[in-house]
């Protein structure tokens, strides 16, 4: 202390902060490691947190579906190196696609905060349970989705697979949860018309029976997502038990064209009078995916459509007068009408409507990054890049299931 007292004030100062500096760097566990992405997320959008609190109030009221794509810096939980299940059409990054700021955008609705989907949480909400994806392989998109999310926690079992790849079971062993993808076309009973032994391309619906791929294995299901729609945009005859009573696109001089929508509202409210007569099945949920808008532009997907576009649209640039608003509105009715007999009889049903959100995302598609051996020059504009835009999907997925269970 006494040769501490003799040194100069000057002096004295620079050792003692010399010695604070040195406590600093011992003390701190990476002082010169930079702030991450995620780092800097959670520090200035903690509202986005997977945690309700008391925020739980204010998310029952508020209309998920309603808003805006806003920039996060976080962007997807997983990616295409991360998650071994994503098939390679949907794959973007494997076959060339470059930009990636189509990651770096999360929905925001307009009057709260729509928490980020948390895989540890959800498979502790589902755990003991079966959930069901009932449409086409858009559904399978939403379904491939949700696995890449939920292998972040857990290493699923792939537990069945038929022929064609469409028919998927996969098991979570550790929380005795099973996800699977029961496919179909159209819902309800379909065939291709066969003519001098090719497809045609023309297709029979009868709109009063149910599609036996789908309704076999309905029972064992405790939550199901069903959806459909882009299958019904070909030449198709439509029966009831009397016969033809009509035809989307088919230009028969003694046949009405009653158009896509007549022939979609009719196949959703079949497939719904039957989840809600169906005796067997022990469904707490029906949820119902609205239409998922394709972004093809300078042409159809057979004319050079292409869908090339890297940032999202906003709410002004999107038309809710259009044939993809059409036919959201229409399966928001069949909805309503199946809500309204489910209360009778305990079953429930609810919208994941994400028709309005995918409008704004033309920037999600694979286009031309998705490998496809078989049609070269064609781009896909239906489908979702995974991990994409379509993740939002599962976000709603847990939003809405929470507020139809608890």
């Amino acid at each position: 202390m006494m040769i501490l007292g003799k040194l100069p004030p000057f002096f004295l100062s620079c050792l003692l902060l010399t010695i604070i500096f040195i406590v600093f760097i011992l003390c701190s566990p990476n002082p010169f490691n930079p702030i991450s992405k995620s780092d800097l997320h959670q520090t200035l959008a903690l509202p986005n947190s997977t945690s309700h609190g008391d925020d739980d109030d204010e998310i029952l009221k508020c209309d998920l579906f309603k808003g805006e794509w806003v920039p996060d810096l976080q962007g997807s939980l997983y990616t295409n190196w991360s998650c071994s299940t994503i098939p390679t059409s949907k794959n973007c990054f494997h076959h060339g696609r470059k930009d990636t700021e189509f990651l770096k955008w999360r929905w925001k609705p307009h009057q709260c905060q729509l928490p980020r989907f948390d895989p540890k949480t959800f498979l502790e909400f589902v755990q003991g349970k079966k959930l069901g994806f009932i449409g086409d392989s858009v559904a399978r998109n939403h379904m491939d989705s949700l696995l890449c999310l939920l292998s972040m926690i857990e290493t699923p079992v792939d537990h069945y697979k038929d022929s064609e790849d469409r028919q998927r079971v996969w098991y979570f062993p550790g929380h005795d949860f099973t996800l699977m993808i029961l496919w179909t076309k159209f819902l309800v009973d379909g065939e291709e018309r066969v003519i001098n032994g090719s497809s045609s391309g023309i297709f029979d619906l009868h709109l009063h029976k149910i599609d036996k791929k789908w309704t076999t294995d309905l029972p064992v299901l405790d939550y199901i997502i069903i959806s459909d729609a882009h299958w019904f945009f070909r030449t198709i005859y439509l029966h009831n038990d009397t016969g033809v009573v009509g035809c989307v696109y088919c230009d028969h001089p003694n046949v009405t064209d009653f158009g896509v929508g007549f022939a979609l509202r009719m196949a959703f409210r079949s497939a719904l009078n039957h989840i809600n007569r169906c005796r067997e099945c022990k469904a707490r949920v029906t949820l119902v995916r609205t239409f998922s808008p394709a972004h093809f532009e300078n042409g159809a997907w057979d004319t050079g459509g292409r869908c090339n576009r890297t940032s999202p649209l906003s709410e002004r640039e999107i038309k809710l007068t259009s044939n993809e608003w059409e036919l959201r509105t229409l399966q928001m009715e069949e909805i309503e009408k199946a809500n309204i007999e489910g209360n009778k009889k305990g079953t429930k049903f609810a919208a994941l409507d994400v028709t309005r959100a995918m409008l704004m995302r033309p920037d999600g598609h694979p286009g031309e990054f998705w490998g496809n051996k078989w049609m070269n020059g064609y781009n896909d504009c239906v489908h979702w890049c995974l991990p994409g835009p379509i993740d939002a999907w599962n976000d709603f997925l847990f939003e809405v299931l929470r507020r139809k269970v608890t």
